[in-house]
């Protein structure tokens, strides 16, 4: 029998999820604890995950790998004792935990999913992909959380969703919003946007910076915001408070031995932009996917952040209706990842049980950038040649897809192609808005005139990795990249002997 997991790889907290032998998808707990905190500390020449190094996260005297998902598919590196890690290096701790969890319940494990926001670059997409070889996971797929999120709600509503949906993800790190279309468990999303900042531990930065300006004013005192020693303003505090606000009208918080008290209605002025933010994203996706608020039957939640009340007021009012939230809010993307899980599993693995939960689901993705190359067109105003941005591979095409298209060479004689891959919020034309992913050259035979046939030719598959080829039709000459193979983390890195498989 198969035995999938789910994995939310998230910010701030982390969960692992399975599809029992009746077929239902189910949080695997971690001593009691459907979430673990995505934070790693160093101890004893061992590595710790969970609720321990949280407990000491922004407190001084501790070092602890915290957040270091937004960093992910960069050079950042985070010291724990005499060691630097990588972001890859921490999620793949944290991808560890969730692994030694997973085995402990279900004994093996034959397929596994993580997740990623949909706004991942190419390079954040691949570190995930390595975070979870490091951790010894048998994974194939990474999914999209609101796109996991929304197979989760398609599975517990059954045949009743028909129509357009939308999924509003707020996690504690990152935003994402996508429209899908529904027929059942049919899913398509037809649209996705979101930043990669955006979540949970800015409102704990909020409340923070909101709590030591009170503090000086009512208590005479000249504390930083950014720089202080005092545990008591440690964001795990700011976080504990945070939940407090959502269910009572103040907090109060401990400054110095003294008293400072904070409403609600402060709160969320302190957060009020970054909410906005996100509506004007909410707004954007729906103007891509080309329908209004009334177009939408429901807005499913997911995330913690969307807890707060502030943010399902937004919700209600960009898309003029309540939102939804028929799980725990913290489970859904994790739950969605591990019947994705099930649904690329080798069929004859499947129980019966199994079999049936996956029968009629269906999941078509998108690209969420505008992809393309720098080329050469001749300005007839002006009447000279001038580079510009084409593109290969739209915003919205439909995952998996293969893209070709022609160009010719400029010149009598042209040697070589210098080529460039390209990537855009919009279908932008002018090469300096753009941003150049990869470049390399095409090196073609001599002698030949101009307007020689080059075929370029992009290829994304389901989970967002893209290969690219330029090809010298007449001669056959080719360049081939793979964009998911680029990054410049080496197959052996600091986390390798923390590891054990």
């Amino acid at each position: 029998m198969s035995s999938v997991v789910g994995i939310d790889l998230g910010t701030t907290y982390s969960a692992v999820a399975t599809v029992d032998t009746t077929g239902r998808p189910v949080i695997i707990s971690n001593d009691g604890k459907n979430i673990t905190p995505s934070c790693v500390m160093k101890e004893n020449d061992q590595l710790v995950v969970g609720y321990i190094p949280e407990a000491r996260y922004g407190n001084p005297g501790f070092q602890v790998g915290a957040r270091f998902k937004r960093q992910m598919g960069s050079e950042a590196t985070t010291r724990l004792g005499s060691t630097d890690f990588t972001p890859t290096d921490l999620s793949a701790a944290v991808l560890s935990e969730m692994k030694r969890v997973a085995l402990a319940e279900i004994g093996n494990i034959t397929e596994a999913v993580v997740t990623i926001p949909a706004n991942f670059q190419q390079e954040a997409r691949d570190a995930t992909m390595l975070a979870a070889k490091k951790a010894g996971l048998p994974v194939k797929y990474i999914i999209n959380e609101p796109t996991a999120a929304a197979l989760y709600y398609a599975h517990i509503n059954g045949a009743n969703l028909n129509g357009n949906y939308a999924v509003y993800d707020l996690g504690g790190g990152t935003f994402d919003v996508s429209i899908i279309r529904a027929v059942g468990n049919d899913i398509e999303v037809i649209a996705s946007e979101g930043v990669a900042k955006l979540g949970g531990d800015d409102f704990d930065k909020a409340l923070r910076a909101l709590v030591i300006e009170k503090a000086n004013v009512q208590l005479s005192l000249n504390l930083d915001a950014e720089n202080n020693n005092l545990p008591e303003l440690a964001l795990s505090e700011m976080a504990k408070r945070k939940i407090t606000l959502s269910t009572r009208g103040s907090a109060k918080f401990l400054v110095e031995g003294e008293i400072v008290e904070v409403t609600r209605a402060e709160f969320e002025e302190a957060i009020r932009a970054l909410v906005n933010q996100a509506e004007l994203l909410c707004e954007t996706v729906m103007d891509d996917a080309g329908i209004k608020p009334t177009d939408i039957q429901e807005v499913f939640l997911a995330g913690g952040s969307t807890r707060i009340p502030l943010v399902k007021e937004s919700v209600k009012k960009v898309f003029c209706k309540e939102p939804t939230a028929t799980a725990d809010v913290d489970e859904v993307v994790a739950l969605g990842a591990a019947l994705y899980a099930a649904l690329k599993s080798d069929p004859t693995s499947l129980s019966a049980a199994q079999a049936a939960t996956i029968s009629k689901m269906k999941v078509s993705e998108i690209s969420t950038y505008y992809f393309g190359t720098i080329s050469i067109n001749y300005n007839k105003a002006r009447q000279v040649d001038e580079k510009q941005n084409s593109i290969i591979i739209s915003k919205g095409e439909k995952l998996p897809c293969s893209i070709t298209k022609q160009f010719e060479t400029i010149a009598d004689g042209q040697t070589s192609i210098h080529c460039q891959v390209t990537k855009s919020g919009s279908p932008e034309s002018d090469p300096r808005f753009v941003t150049v992913i990869w470049e390399g050259d095409l090196q073609l035979p001599p002698d030949r005139p101009r307007g020689q046939k080059i075929d370029i030719t992009y290829e994304f598959d389901e989970n967002g990795m893209m290969k690219c080829s330029f090809l010298d039709v007449a001669s056959g000459e080719q360049t081939k990249v793979d964009l998911d193979s680029l990054g410049g983390e080496p197959a052996s890195s600091a986390i390798d002997k923390f590891l054990v498989d």
